[in-house]
Formats: C-alpha cells, structure tokens, sequence
C-alpha cells in the first residue's frame, strides 16, 4: 500500500476552535493565542490494488477556488474522482470540512463523487445534537438518507475485507480508530486519539480530549500494540513526523 500525506499547512488553534494559519519558520510562537497548540492539518491518501482512500478530509479550505484538498491531490497526479472511499474517525470541522464544498448555485454538495463515505452513525447523532464550535452541524445534513454514505451502526467491525473499525471515545464521544492491512503491511490510524507521534510516547491527560483518562490509556495500549505488530501509525496533527513505526 501507497501512503500520501496531504498536509494542508500548520495552524494555530485554541478555545474558540479557530484554525489560524502559522509558519513555524517565520511566525513568533509567542504571539499565538493564549491556550492554543500550534498543529499541522494533514489527512492521508492510500492507494491499494482496489482503492484510493482518504483517511479524513482536512479543513475545507479554498485555495483559487478549488478545495485545497482537490488540490493537494492533483499534486500527486489523482483526480478527486478516482477516491473510492472516504473513511472518517469523527467529524470535527478540521477533519470532515473538506468532505463539502458550495458550487458555484450555492448548493453543497460532497466533495468525492465517486466515494463511499464511512461514518459512524452514533458520531453523526451526536453531532447533530449538539450546539459546538468544534462541529459544523448545518453540513451534515446533507449526510442523511445519502446514497453515498454508510453510516455504519456497528460500534466495532469492517468496513471491507482489509479494512475494520473500532469505537475508542477518548477524544469524542464516538470516535473511530482505522486499520487497514495488506499482507504483512499494516496502517493504524487513530485519528484524534493519537495525532502526534510523541503522543505515544509519554503519557498525558490533555484537557482537549472528551475522557482524557481514556484517551491516555488508549495511547498506551496503541503504542504496545503497534510496537509488537510492526504498524505503520499515521499522524495527522504531526508536523514533523506523519508516518512511523514504533
């Protein structure tokens, strides 16, 4: 299996859930937003024999009027319609805003309209039910009674034959984890759960998470895991470090 970073840059982001540009090159850390984490935007793209699959879809951002992750694709020589399936951990407005976009009648529309969409239908009732800057609940309408999403009820199970879910519920109520294997090869994407490599490394409570308790457990074990079955951990929130074994 192929595996394509899509990173969509740095930002800064604090309280208000606002994702603010920030080059850690040229930017003075110490003018950021009291409370706020300087983090790196950063779905990925699997490409296996059958499929391209996207593993969340960043923030929605347009660049010249195309979504910036239609264009970090096009980087890479893939057209938006030959994604096959979009897979997501939860629906944060940083990892399910690229999942839409406006057409030029004002209509939204999803994103990858060869995909199947996979989402957690407890996530998507959630969501809907709450009143959160974290989520923007007026877009996933459009995700109800859709020919081109699944929304799996299943809190732990498969997807397809090389590719299984599994609630975790540290970050967000009803958060996924993704693996998907190949052979020898195995993926481990934990999403929000551990989005930075030196997550699984020491072991923290952070205020961000929905359970931070459970959330630090989950990393400890994902860390046992992935360091006896040789997995390959995706890092969406890493700036330096996207992909890693253990």
């Amino acid at each position: 299996m192929q595996i394509i970073p899509l990173s969509e840059g740095e930002f800064t982001v604090g309280p208000n859930k606002k994702f603010i540009p920030f080059n850690s090159l040229t930017d003075d850390i110490g003018l950021r937003e009291a409370g706020s984490l300087v983090v790196e935007v950063q779905p990925f793209l699997i490409i296996t024999d059958t499929d391209y699959i996207l593993l969340d879809t960043g923030l929605g951002i347009e660049i010249d009027n195309e979504l910036q992750i239609h264009n970090n694709l096009r980087a890479n020589g893939i057209e938006p319609e030959q994604i096959t399936k979009v897979i997501l951990s939860h629906l944060h407005k940083d990892h399910a805003g690229g999942m839409f976009y406006v057409t030029e009648f004002g209509e939204l529309q999803l994103s990858f309209p060869q995909a199947m969409h996979y989402i957690y239908k407890a996530e998507l009732d959630f969501a809907l039910s709450l009143e959160t800057k974290s989520y923007v609940k007026e877009n996933f309408y459009l995700l109800q009674n859709n020919a081109q999403v699944q929304l799996y009820t299943e809190a732990e199970g498969k997807i397809c034959t090389s590719i299984t879910h599994a609630h975790s519920g540290g970050h967000c109520k009803e958060h996924q984890t993704i693996k998907i294997q190949n052979g020898t090869q195995t993926i481990f994407y934990a999403g929000d759960e551990a989005s930075q490599l030196k997550q699984l490394k020491s072991r923290f409570i952070a205020k961000y998470d929905f359970d931070g308790r459970k959330a630090a457990d989950l990393r400890t074990q994902f860390a046992i895991d992935g360091a006896a079955n040789n997995w390959e951990f995706l890092f969406y929130h890493d700036i330096v470090t996207p992909i890693a074994r253990l």
